[in-house]
């Protein structure tokens, strides 16, 4: 069974199906539905397939059709769940017909490789946006399979290009993040303050903001640490975690947070919102004094971009892909294994000049990565796949 939504205006460009491996903002999911925006608006008939649970809607409306395929509620047995959405989405497809197939995740790419074997369509992309060290050999079998079968691989950053070929011998393609430059602006809106009071942030008070939830990967614990350390300087600072709706299991990193949100006594100050309204992203960036993203994996970092266009200051890992496409002038850099480096990124990035500047002009960065240029590059690609009489 699947809920189809959205326009199915005549177009006469490629028929292409992204899939997506949830109905939740995460990076990869938003970049799927900003990517598949992009191709409709340029003539393309997009289809995003996107699981969803029983009472489930995906985060936010698009212009092109979404298809949500039915899936049971997550459980904490993530091997089980994986299969479980694998196996619908290859029921789900089996019958339909696309020019272009593209996965943008692991259950997504073992559908479609699935789908190949059985030779119902022809290949297959698939856009690593990074990788996981999963211990259970279940899930890293299937993260391996989600790419290998693929006819291309595709990625954000030269990071994980480099990655792909030095750990997997395979040579993928780069194409490019996106930042809506008309949606994320230093423009504020008659909503903002509507934003900052429901969350119950102090005026006036420092706010340092994470997106992405509670995880190992995002640094959370040590960003937490470097929060304390922060207020010797500002005692009033808050922090603000946004986002967090993933599908594998964060607990641990969860349960350390807490404690020493508890020990360090800052159960007033720190805020853990979970999953927000989508149009509420661009209010919170601008009431943001700084965003934080001391992350120790990444696969390129859209929230940065997107904080950037929204006039808020960065302080972020020195590490790749960061150190890709953006400069001292634009981020404050910090290393991510060291509390007092953090802590230090963010004092720099609350210094009024940072803020500023921003509001002065747009950063370059954020007007050198646009959807339609990435689109663009992906139906190049798609392109080259396509049978030459086709």
């Amino acid at each position: 069974m699947h809920d189809a939504e959205g326009a199915t205006g005549l177009h006469t460009g490629l028929h292409i199906a992204l899939l997506t491996h949830s109905v939740n903002p995460r990076g990869g999911v938003v970049h799927t539905l900003e990517l598949a925006q992009a191709l409709h608006r340029a003539g393309h008939r997009v289809t995003v397939f996107m699981p969803a649970a029983p009472g489930e809607q995906p985060f936010r409306p698009s212009a092109h059709r979404v298809e949500r395929v039915r899936v049971p509620a997550a459980t904490r047995d993530v091997a089980a769940m994986v299969e479980a959405r694998i196996a619908a989405f290859v029921e789900h497809l089996a019958p339909l017909h696309f020019d272009i197939w593209h996965a943008q995740d692991s259950i997504g790419g073992n559908a479609l490789a699935t789908l190949a074997e059985r030779g119902l369509i022809d290949g297959f992309v698939r856009t690593v946006h990074h990788l996981d060290p999963f211990t259970d050999p279940r899930l890293a079998a299937w993260q391996q399979r989600a790419f290998a079968a693929a006819r291309r691989v595709l990625c954000v950053s030269e990071l994980w290009r480099e990655t792909m070929r030095r750990e997997h011998g395979i040579e993928a393609q780069r194409v490019d993040n996106g930042v809506d430059l008309e949606r994320f602006t230093s423009r504020a809106d008659a909503g903002d303050a509507q934003v900052v009071a429901r969350l119950g942030l102090r005026s006036g008070a420092p706010c340092v903001l994470a997106v992405g939830g509670i995880e190992a990967r995002k640094n959370t614990l040590r960003l937490l640490q470097a929060f304390v350390a922060l207020r010797e300087r500002h005692p009033q600072a808050q922090l603000v975690i946004a986002g967090g709706a993933s599908l594998l299991d964060h607990d641990e990193a969860v349960q350390g947070f807490r404690a020493l949100v508890r020990d360090a006594g800052l159960t007033r100050d720190v805020f853990v919102t979970g999953p927000l309204p989508d149009a509420q992203m661009p209010a919170l960036f601008r009431a943001a004094d700084v965003l934080a993203m001391p992350s120790l994996r990444e696969g390129f970092g859209l929230v940065v971009l997107e904080a950037l266009a929204c006039g808020t200051p960065v302080a972020a890992s020195r590490i790749a892909p960061f150190t890709e496409h953006l400069t001292q002038d634009e981020v404050s850099w910090c290393d991510p294994l060291d509390t007092a480096s953090i802590a230090a990124a963010l004092a720099a990035a609350l210094h009024p000049e940072r803020a500023q500047r921003l509001a002065r002009e747009t950063p370059a960065v954020c007007r050198r990565f646009d959807w339609s240029a990435s689109a663009a590059r992906h139906v190049e690609l798609y392109t080259s796949l396509l049978p030459i009489n086709a």
